[in-house]
């Protein structure tokens, strides 16, 4: 029975800093105040996502491979941003304070954009279904109020995920064990806001106006954040402990070049390190020597010069990071075919066939739907099912570690696009038998042709997307991990600038000379088999970097100090059974 009067092991405090009772507070109690944001933040940014490539061509004019580009470097910024608001929240003034500011600007963009699309002098005019061509000021206030919602995602993204999962005690076996579903059932609520998004929210823009489309989810967030703060009492807030992370992280390799012709002490205790007494009454988080990355070590060597070395805890922060940089890097690409169902998946629903009976037509943008749909019903599954099967076969808490996770979601993204791909052949092919030319000609081929490689994007991301986010926050250094999370979302920003730079490159070099563009205006007369293919090529060369990159990866190890008698007590951590970080 759990006692009623025993403060959380972590050293988590409330609001005034004070330490918090295990009993009364955190866990998914506190949790469920935190599940509604999400579920309409990413209602709101689906919502725009989604469809944002049929208004910028429908009512601002813009041509296909500019939209496609502006979609792109958007949904790069939203998820480039958090990096500033993660490490606001590191260093200075915690998770819980930086997603408070950042919420309310999330919230003033939404109430911009519905601005943008509903007042007439901001918004172009349209009548019988045809707009003018928009005016400077008014392109120019709908990018600013899309930029202003970006900038809110940077603190909103990195700390509302982290402060969910700072809700569950490391230190306390039982919580510990919650948390390993915490980030499946997390993703499942933000899944339902995209569903809702992509089946409610783009048939409501395209049939009963733009206004309506976006002022939905602006007052469901309203109402999201006034249901955060009614759990205040409830929330677990983690100590910041280090000032200045940025700092810290440059310094060590900046230390170890300056070191690099001396020799690396085999003994570890010549290197540089503070008493673990210092830690124990700091409360700061020491890390222990490993034998990764040993160039790094050279940061620690104490000289004669006079300049204070760095810590052998400072040193194995940063090999961590360079180690997670390095995976990063390899899911770079598969982040670029996320950003192929907001843009082309949807271009290319527009050229089929949408009737679904007699009188309703699919919003080409709800083919998203299909992405989370397919999402919501493996999640269960793989939490209830897959999970406790794979338990039993390989003793892993998690069932398969979470980079063996990631790799099968890796592969069947690219089974996704290949799928892709063979369905644009087949709407070539029948382009061709019904002498199709025009743009504007609807191409006699069912748009749930398109369905087969939207759900598999879908299943790949309960084992790709969820994985990553897990990944970076459970693998970061204790002090950073709204920092960490933000491997995930620049991962995605990244992803989606990458897309853009792809698309615009592939448009420029497959029209030099004046031949025909893959990715042209007219999709009835381009090649967009080509470019999927092309994306499948460079997927599967991705896919071995991965494989090679994951094979070195060792997972880190939780330290659990006691300091009765001066000993340190080394725990493996429970949720992996593999050891720590790159090994080169």
């Amino acid at each position: 029975m759990e006692d009623a009067n025993v403060y959380t092991q972590d050293g988590t405090v409330d609001l005034q800093g004070r330490p918090v009772l295990a009993s009364k507070t955190g866990r998914w109690k506190a949790c469920s105040f935190l599940l509604g944001y999400e579920a309409f933040e990413r209602m709101a940014f689906y919502g725009i996502a989604s469809n944002l490539v049929n208004y910028l061509t429908t009512k601002l004019h813009e041509d296909t491979i500019s939209s496609v580009r502006n979609v792109n470097n958007w949904s790069g910024a939203v998820w480039i941003t958090p990096i500033a608001g993660a490490y606001i929240a590191d260093s200075y003034i915690g998770r819980f304070w930086t997603f408070t500011a950042s919420s309310l600007i999330y919230v003033l963009g939404m109430i911009l954009l519905t601005m943008a699309v509903t007042v007439k002098s901001l918004r172009p005019t349209c009548a019988n279904g045809v707009c003018n061509k928009a005016s400077s000021l008014q392109i120019a206030f709908f990018y600013m109020s899309l930029y202003t919602i970006a900038i809110g995602a940077g603190g909103t993204k990195p700390n509302i995920s982290t402060f969910g999962a700072d809700q569950f005690d490391n230190y306390s076996l039982k919580e510990k064990k919650q948390k390993v579903s915490f980030f499946n059932w997390w993703m499942f609520s933000s899944f339902l806001g995209a569903l809702f998004a992509t089946l409610g929210l783009v048939y409501i823009q395209e049939n009963l106006g733009w206004g309506l489309g976006y002022g939905i989810p602006t007052l469901g967030l309203l109402v999201s954040l006034m249901v955060f703060y009614i759990g205040t009492p409830f929330y677990r807030h983690k100590v910041i402990k280090s000032e200045n992370l940025a700092k810290d992280l440059v310094r060590v390799p900046i230390a170890a070049f300056k070191n690099r012709k001396l020799h690396c002490p085999n003994d570890v205790l010549e290197l540089h390190e503070l008493d673990s007494h210092y830690y124990k009454s700091t409360g700061k988080h020491q890390v222990h020597h490993t034998l990764i990355f040993r160039f790094l070590d050279k940061a620690a060597i104490k000289t004669c010069s006079g300049e204070s070395p760095c810590t052998v805890t400072k040193v194995e922060v940063a090999k961590r990071v360079l180690g997670l940089t390095l995976i990063w890097l390899v899911t770079l690409i598969p982040s670029t075919l996320w950003a192929r169902v907001n843009t082309l998946f949807v271009k290319q629903g527009t050229t089929l066939d949408r009737k679904l009976g007699s009188h309703f037509q699919i919003p080409a943008a709800s083919l998203g739907s299909f992405v989370t749909l397919s999402m919501l019903l493996s999640v269960p599954m793989y939490d209830q099912y897959f999970v406790p099967f794979m338990r039993k076969k390989t003793g892993n808490p998690r069932g398969i570690t979470i980079l063996q996770r990631l790799g099968i979601g890796f592969v069947i993204q690219i089974v996704a696009i290949a799928v892709a791909s063979a369905v644009e052949v087949k709407r070539m092919r029948v382009i061709k038998e019904f002498h199709i030319a025009s743009p504007k000609q609807v191409v006699p081929m069912s748009i749930f042709w398109l369905l087969p490689q939207n759900s598999l994007l879908g299943i790949g991301d309960v084992f790709n997307a969820i994985g990553l986010l897990e990944f970076f926050y459970d693998q970061s250094p204790e002090e950073m991990q709204s920092l960490g999370t933000t491997f995930f979302t620049s991962g995605i920003g990244l992803g989606n600038f990458l897309n853009s730079f792809l698309v615009t490159m592939v448009d420029k070099i497959t029209t030099k000379g004046g031949g025909k563009s893959w990715i042209g205006d007219n999709l009835n007369d381009s090649r967009l088999d080509y470019y999927y293919g092309f994306l499948v090529v460079i997927s599967i060369v991705n896919m071995g970097l991965f494989l090679w990159t994951a094979s070195k990866y060792v997972y880190k190890s939780d330290e659990i100090k006691d300091f009765s008698g001066g000993c340190v007590e080394m725990e493996a951590k429970a949720l992996d059974t593999s050891p720590l970080t790159i090994q080169l």
